[in-house]
């Protein structure tokens, strides 16, 4: 069975830095792009950020290129999110997902999800 746990959440404030953490259990992990994407109240869901499986391959929404980043450790089934220069908009809940598939695409269809981080921006 498959879960991801976020964590790291809190409240910021502008231009502060903040790394999001993400522990999965169940499957070969090294086999699973895995994901971040947010949502704020009021807003759809918003991807912010993919690895492959071997951690060779990142890809960022354009929202969020130059300031976070992704990357994961194999050995210990994290994947991180470092997020940094905050803005107010970077507000939302913050969710880590997995996909069966070890590259990532526009097309990768994420399966599991955990249950999501806060992360609060203040001015």
């Amino acid at each position: 069975q498959v879960q991801l746990v976020e964590s790291g959440g809190g409240l910021v404030q502008v231009g502060d830095s903040l790394r999001l953490s993400c522990s999965a259990s169940g499957g070969t992990f090294s086999r699973s792009a895995m994901g971040w994407f947010r949502q704020a109240p009021g807003k759809e869901r918003e991807f912010v950020a993919a690895i492959s499986g071997s951690g060779l391959f990142t890809y960022y929404g354009d929202s969020v290129k130059g300031r976070f980043i992704i990357s994961r450790d194999n050995a210990k089934n994290m994947v991180y999110l470092q997020l940094n220069s905050l803005k107010f908009e970077d507000t939302a809940v913050y969710y880590c997902a997995r996909a069966d598939a070890s590259s990532y695409s526009v097309r990768t269809v994420f399966g599991y999800w955990g249950q999501g981080t806060q992360v609060t921006v203040s001015s």
